[in-house]
């Protein structure tokens, strides 16, 4: 009777229990070894990207790009070391992530519900594949996709680009005239400078390339879209999600600061046209008030004189106060990395004596690069070449060249041809590269530009 009288009075008790309401339990975050706990531990957050003209890349030594600007912000926000990493697609830089070698893809990843192992993170961004097209007085851009039916479209043969513009044509019933290049000298963005030089009339870009195009190209535009929208975004793996609240929390802020305007405004607004002033004539055989400048620094090189005033019109114009885009100051054009390397001050560098004198130290340096080269209009070119776009961007033309069963101690229509190739990700993800993308276009122009204004002067000149 007394063990029954217990028994029902526990029964009574669970049942009371029951009843309770149950307190709500805090959810908890699982802190792994690799979130940002850890991360900060060890004081560096490795990232990786993909070399392309608005990730990453090198300019005159210099790094650079959207993604590479944006990502170092966020590290310094937190207090850590960025240590970068390259992939060589997509596909790569992802499993470097799962497989722990990385933190952080720090390059736009459309956004897929699929990818379950993962968190999408940062600032989201929505992109299509947009016509581009040159703005001409007296005729009307393209507003409808319609309005492409009786209209040559050119497009890379086996490209995304006319992949998109074949199903566009199929969603239409047809008549866009396709027109597909089968020139793998051909990049996107040398189609989309024919669209500017009137040589072809619409090709078809991604936004981004097409927006940081315009900044070259004052007379195209982009604005009609040819895609459905693509979210994207950064990613860390799905045990990191103190990281990707992180990330999260800056991006919000940066949204409203000034770092992020201004980087935006870098590579997607500032103008990157040469210099619009006209060529003066040289006169009684006086290039510029620096040419006695020119002429006492050039016998440091053993060079004419006249190669230094090239080099300071296609610089800056003979306008020691200028600035470029990319941060280029002076007469010469000197980075103020470059400055501090050499000895000097980033507040030196508009002294035209001080700019002259670095320049001919960062060509004496490029030149004893090339010490295999004999024939001295070729060590020119090399050298320029250097100056323009840096010296390992050359030594990889110079590889890709070997590689393609022609002289890597040429330069005119050997190694000038793969500099202008190498903003195609097929040459500077080839395995013979180690520095990525460049602008090639406008190193192979530079060198062009100088050796032809150098001659001109030369003539004119004693």
């Amino acid at each position: 009777m007394i063990r029954s009288c217990r028994y029902l009075s526990l029964l009574l008790v669970l049942a009371l229990m029951a009843c309770q309401p149950k307190e709500k339990k805090e959810e908890v975050i699982q802190v792994t070894p690799t979130d940002l706990p850890a991360i900060k531990k060890k004081g560096a957050l490795t990232v990786v990207t993909l070399y392309s003209s608005t990730s990453y890349f090198q300019y005159k030594m210099k790094d650079m790009g959207y993604e590479y600007d944006m990502v170092s912000d966020f590290a310094n926000s937190m207090g850590l070391r960025l240590d970068l990493k390259v992939a060589h697609n997509a596909t790569q830089m992802e499993e470097m992530l799962l497989n722990n070698k990385v933190d952080l893809v720090a390059y736009p990843v459309h956004i897929n519900k699929k990818r379950k192992n993962v968190i999408f993170c940062g600032k989201t961004k929505q992109s299509y594949q947009v016509l581009v097209q040159r703005k001409q007085k007296g005729k009307p851009l393209l507003t409808d996709v319609t309005q492409l039916i009786d209209k040559e479209v050119s497009v890379r043969k086996g490209s995304t680009y006319a992949q998109r513009l074949h199903n566009l044509n199929n969603e239409m019933g047809g008549g866009i005239r396709i027109h597909t290049l089968d020139q793998d000298t051909l990049t996107n963005e040398d189609l989309i400078a024919m669209v500017s030089d009137g040589e072809i009339d619409y090709t078809v870009s991604d936004e981004n390339t097409a927006q940081l195009n315009r900044t070259y190209y004052w007379n195209i535009r982009s604005d009609l879209k040819l895609s459905f929208p693509q979210r994207s975004s950064w990613i860390v793996r799905k045990d990191c999600p103190m990281l990707a609240s992180a990330i999260d929390i800056w991006a919000n802020k940066t949204k409203s600061k000034p770092t992020f305007r201004a980087i935006t405004k870098r590579y997607f607004e500032l103008s990157k046209q040469p210099f619009q002033v006209r060529l003066t004539k040289v006169k009684d055989g006086h290039i510029s008030p620096y040419d006695s400048i020119f002429k006492a620094h050039a016998l440091v090189l053993g060079w004419d004189w006249q190669i230094l005033a090239s080099i300071a019109y296609q610089e800056s114009h003979f306008q020691p106060q200028i600035s470029s885009w990319a941060g280029a100051e002076g007469l010469m054009g000197i980075m103020p990395n470059t400055a501090m390397a050499l000895g000097a001050s980033p507040n030196e560098l508009r002294d035209p004596t001080i700019s002259i004198r670095l320049s001919v130290e960062c060509l004496r340096r490029f030149r004893q690069g090339f010490s295999e080269i004999s024939n001295e209009n070729n060590l020119i070119c090399f050298t320029l070449a250097s100056y323009n776009a840096g010296i390992g961007h050359i030594y990889d033309a110079q590889r890709l060249t070997q590689k393609y069963g022609k002289d890597p101690l040429i330069w005119e229509k050997n190694v000038a041809e793969y500099v202008r190739r190498m903003s195609e990700p097929f040459y500077y993800n080839d395995s013979v590269c180690k520095y990525g993308y460049v602008r090639g276009s406008e190193t192979y122009a530079y060198v062009r530009e100088v050796m032809e204004r150098y001659a001109y002067y030369k003539k004119e000149t004693k």
